[in-house]
């Protein structure tokens, strides 16, 4: 697989540095409340496994599985729910965990969507954004990294399903998604 890459972006070390301080400032934040963490799958789920684990606060978890992109490398816009939660959020602060925020379309529509559901708040964690491409306003309320727009991949993040093992965060080289 690390032939199909073209350099690493951000090394396993980085990515565990960056997460354990992501998890004690939403431990700060949301020590005495009802938190739960809402994994966006697939690709946000490395990130939420080692996330939880520096959580040092009860908290509760659910998954959502949508998609905007179909096998495609660009986002359609239209975001479809595939699995929704199991447990109903009202009432409760909502942490929505994603692996990477670039059009912010799909980020957008979730958090309407959960706020309508009557959650007492909810807010955003992505391990990375990618600003270059963003085409609508979204809040990330707790950010890993900022990344240039080229094509990444690794720690949860793939390309027609493969490379999500990868350590870190990787560049895949253009030949790979282009051909």
């Amino acid at each position: 697989m690390l032939n199909d890459v073209e350099k690493c972006l951000i090394s396993r070390e980085q990515i565990a540095e960056k997460v354990a301080l992501l998890g004690q400032q939403i431990s700060e934040d949301y020590r005495g409340k009802d938190l739960i963490v809402v994994g966006i799958l697939k690709g946000a789920v490395v990130f939420l496994s080692d996330l939880i684990r520096e959580i040092s606060i009860p908290l509760y978890i659910d998954f959502m599985a949508v998609s905007s992109y179909g096998s495609s490398t660009e986002s359609s816009g239209v975001v479809r729910i595939l699995n929704d939660l199991d447990m109903s959020i009202e009432g409760m602060h909502v942490l929505i965990v994603e692996d990477i925020v670039d059009t912010g379309l799909t980020l957008k529509y979730l958090v309407e969507n959960l706020k309508n559901r009557k959650a007492a708040s909810v807010k955003v964690c992505t391990l990375l954004e990618k600003p270059a491409r963003r085409k609508v306003k979204v809040d990330l309320d707790y950010n890993g990294f900022v990344i240039p727009d080229e094509f990444a991949v690794g720690y949860g993040l793939d390309y027609n399903n493969k490379y999500r093992s990868l350590p870190g965060i990787y560049v895949l080289k253009k030949e790979i998604y282009s051909s």
